[in-house]
């Protein structure tokens, strides 16, 4: 690879790091090739973007980059995937299906909205992050809550004052 390219891979990379809030990076060394087409297929259906990346260029896109990814470059070493998603889950989601059939992809680290995760063991916290669309969910489910309670006093009370208090104190009590 010549020198140019190499800057023209860096460029893009950071582009990429840039362009994303959620990025993961993996092992998935020892796959071979039918298991490894088989988790593209897995991250292109969970809207991940996968793809295997120098270590050296990718170390120098994240120092071109404005984010601060701390101790996340410590671990660039051995074979490192990028993993760029929308969702902050969806990649750990995507690793910890796929070990059901295979020791591989290990987890290296992960860069969530300034946030980051580093190594293995913290698969399962990932998985648990609520994606922003969850989390404006719960929130409106909250916030109809109350709402819905009246509405239902309000059919079940026969529509009436009198039946109205009577179920909101039947319920309160």
């Amino acid at each position: 690879m010549t020198r140019e390219e190499k800057s023209q891979v860096i460029e893009n990379l950071t582009a990429q790091l840039g362009d994303s809030p959620i990025i993961y990076l993996a092992d998935i060394s020892g796959l071979d090739a039918g298991a490894t087409t088989n988790l593209r297929r897995a991250c292109f259906k969970a809207g991940v973007q996968l793809s295997v990346v120098k270590n050296t260029l990718l170390s120098k896109a994240m120092e071109s980059s404005d984010k601060d990814f701390g101790e996340l470059s410590g671990v660039l070493k051995g074979n490192t995937s990028l993993m760029l998603s929308e969702t902050g889950n969806a990649p750990a989601k995507v690793i910890k299906e796929f070990r059901k059939k295979s020791d591989k992809p290990l987890l290296k680290g992960a860069f969530i909205e300034e946030a980051i995760y580093i190594g293995d063991d913290q698969l399962d916290s990932l998985v648990e992050i609520k994606s922003k669309e969850e989390l404006v969910g719960d929130i409106i489910g909250l916030l109809q809550s109350p709402a819905k309670n009246v509405i239902s006093a309000l059919k079940s009370g026969g529509s009436t004052i009198a039946g109205l208090v009577k179920t909101l104190s039947e319920r309160e009590g």
